[in-house]
């Protein structure tokens, strides 16, 4: 079980500052913490790792308390689990963490062969504004989805502008070195799928999407140019353009966005689990928690019934 001593939170797309504000306004101290979780990105998966010659829930059994006995042996505030499979999350919740839903937009695929396949499913007003969208996005653009040996320094020089100028602009900080993206090419070069935007042979925009077993991630995107949906067509249209080619179930576009129903996306849970030693911070996180659960599962609801693009019935 992979895990992380932490003098901070940012970088985990579930967010815990409140909890260290309170507890430190107390006189606690909420850091260091231990994290389970991928590192800068929002994408669920396993996180208790066993052998098949093993018995999964056994190990996964010994491993959360080996984490918990961690958190008392370092004596650090809490231990988190972001983003793990519902089983895990369950198994973690019967062992007595404290569990926290919430929800990320995912694109599923209904069994399409094409993008109109897609568009067939849903309501002719959706499908008009897509088409829009997509024909504004595109003029005067020679859009790129580049993989493997396609992809090459200049690709990654150009990119890494765009991911400065977002970082800078709308987000902060940006944590990722230029030696990152040439590493992460050489290490995985089949697993990306680069899309990028030429005006002549000029990239002034991509998106950065990796290729994984069940789905396609999307991560980090950037423009050099104020194109009107350009950011829609690379991050999202395209991304489903390559999943229907390469028959891949979903696409994780990151977190947040309500933005992302309109072309397609839907509602899904995601999930954390918590420990938190000290019963004074830990009791009224629980209660916080027991009320937050209901409210995401009927915001999750309401989205749905009425942001939903799809034809109803």
């Amino acid at each position: 079980m992979p895990l992380y001593l932490k003098g901070h939170s940012q970088g985990e797309y579930v967010f815990d500052h409140s909890w260290a504000e309170a507890y430190e306004r107390a006189g606690g101290r909420y850091y260091p913490k231990l994290l389970s979780a991928v590192p800068f990105t929002p994408a669920a998966g396993p996180r208790f790792l066993h052998h098949p010659d093993t018995d999964a829930a056994t190990v996964r059994q010994a491993l959360i308390q080996g984490a918990v006995t961690l958190v008392e042996r370092l004596g650090v505030s809490s231990l988190h689990v972001n983003f793990p499979t519902q089983p895990e999350w369950a198994a973690m919740t019967e062992t007595g963490l404290l569990p926290r839903q919430d929800i990320q937009i995912i694109w599923r695929n209904g069994g399409y062969r094409t993008f109109d396949d897609f568009l067939a499913a849903l309501s002719a007003n959706r499908r008009k504004t897509i088409r829009r969208e997509r024909r504004e996005a595109q003029a005067g653009l020679d859009i790129r989805v580049l993989t493997g040996a396609e992809i090459k320094e200049a690709h990654w020089d150009a990119f890494f502008a765009f991911y400065m100028d977002t970082g800078e602009r709308k987000w902060g900080r940006p944590y990722l070195t230029r030696a990152f993206f040439s590493m992460v090419g050489a290490a995985m070069a089949d697993r990306i799928a680069l899309v990028m935007a030429f005006r002549g042979e000029t990239p002034v925009a991509g998106a950065l999407n990796f290729i994984g077993r069940d789905a396609l991630y999307g991560r980090q995107w950037g423009a050099l140019e104020e194109v009107p949906f350009l950011h829609f067509e690379l991050c999202y249209y395209q991304a489903i353009d390559f999943a229907i080619a390469r028959g891949l179930p979903r696409v994780e576009a990151g977190a947040q966005g309500e933005h992302k129903i309109a072309r397609g996306y839907l509602p899904s849970p995601v999930y954390s689990a918590h420990f938190i030693a000290d019963p004074a911070l830990r009791d009224p996180v629980a209660q916080y928690l027991s009320g937050e659960r209901p409210a995401i599962e009927a915001e999750m609801a309401a989205m749905t019934e009425e942001l939903s693009p799809y034809r109803k019935g």
